[in-house]
This record gives C-alpha cells, sequence and structure tokens, in this order.
C-alpha cells in the first residue's frame, strides 16, 4: 500500500509563525453616551472572546474613565476584530468606538 501525500506550501504552522512575528498592538475601547452597556459587553464577549465578569469591568472602567484597555493580539487580529466590532455597532447605529496602539 501506497500512501501519496503532497507538499502544500502555507502550511498552519507557518501561518502560526507569521501570527508569532506580528507586533502586537492594545486594543482600547472608548466610552460614547449612546451604546448600551450590555450592547459593548456582548461585544467584548463574542468578537474579543472577553468572559462576561472581565467584559463588565471593561465596560465600566471605559464609562468612568473614557477608555479602558481590552486585550494585546497581533496587529492583523487586532485590526480584524475591530472592524467586526465597529460593523456590529454601525449596523444598530451606535457610535461605539475601538483603536490600537502598538505595545
Amino acid at each position: 500500500m501506497t500512501h501519496n501525500s503532497k507538499i502544500v506550501p502555507g502550511t498552519h504552522e507557518d501561518q502560526q509563525k507569521k501570527t508569532a512575528e506580528e507586533p502586537l498592538y492594545r486594543v482600547i475601547i472608548h466610552n460614547d453616551d449612546v451604546t448600551p452597556m450590555d450592547f459593548v459587553i456582548h461585544v467584548l464577549s463574542t468578537i474579543f472572546f472577553v468572559p462576561d465578569p472581565n467584559a463588565s469591568h471593561i465596560m465600566y472602567s471605559a464609562h468612568l474613565n473614557g477608555l479602558a484597555y481590552v486585550q494585546t493580539l497581533p496587529r492583523p487580529e487586532a485590526r480584524r476584530r475591530i472592524g467586526q466590532a465597529h460593523f456590529a455597532a454601525r449596523l444598530k447605529s451606535y457610535p461605539l468606538q475601538f483603536t490600537m496602539e502598538p505595545e
């Protein structure tokens, strides 16, 4: 019995290595007076995968201080998640804002 295996460029390991080499960015959430708190917690939980108690803490911290640290991610991942969060907020006509800054 012969086994024909193919070598495929761009393997999963290559992608992981590339992601590991990307610069890290801090994701920051900004407070606004329009976006409902439960929507903010939902976005933090579903898009950034922040557990609910932490999501509530981040939301309240942004509410009280004007902004709050969410998490640190490789630049492409931070950009992707921020884009998803902004898209979800705009669908509901909320001005929810996230930014990223180099670590």
